[in-house]
């Protein structure tokens, strides 16, 4: 790996990033302040905390901004959902959450290749 950019999950989280900054146009104005700026931080950190372990000089470091990306990846989750119940994104409309799931998983198994090169 060069940079942070070489990695495909980081390329994905910014392409989803991209992709919720769309979907959160169309929430309610009164939203602004909410759900919408709440979804966009969210989903914002996951790439954000990718690059920044990447830029760290320790695989450990790295791994310790992977959990938290994960752990962001969990909160816009959670956010989607509420979404969905407040009507604002149809379930069956958004691709996003499958994308989400990926990059989650995706980041689960980087976490397991670096710790495994720890231990070595």
């Amino acid at each position: 790996m060069n940079t942070h950019k070489d990695l495909l999950v980081w390329q994905r989280a910014i392409d989803f990033v991209t992709q919720v900054y769309k979907l959160t146009s169309e929430f309610p104005n009164h939203e602004m302040y909410g759900l919408t700026s709440q979804l966009r931080r969210a989903s914002i950190s996951i790439p954000s905390n990718i690059a920044e372990g990447a830029a760290r000089k320790s695989d450990k470091e790295f791994v310790r901004f992977l959990y938290i990306a994960r752990a962001s990846a969990a909160e816009v989750e959670t956010q989607f959902i509420i979404s969905e119940n407040l009507g604002y994104v149809l379930s069956d409309k958004s691709n996003l959450k499958k994308e989400l799931l990926s990059i989650s998983k995706m980041l689960t198994a980087l976490i397991h290749k670096i710790n495994k090169r720890i231990k070595v």
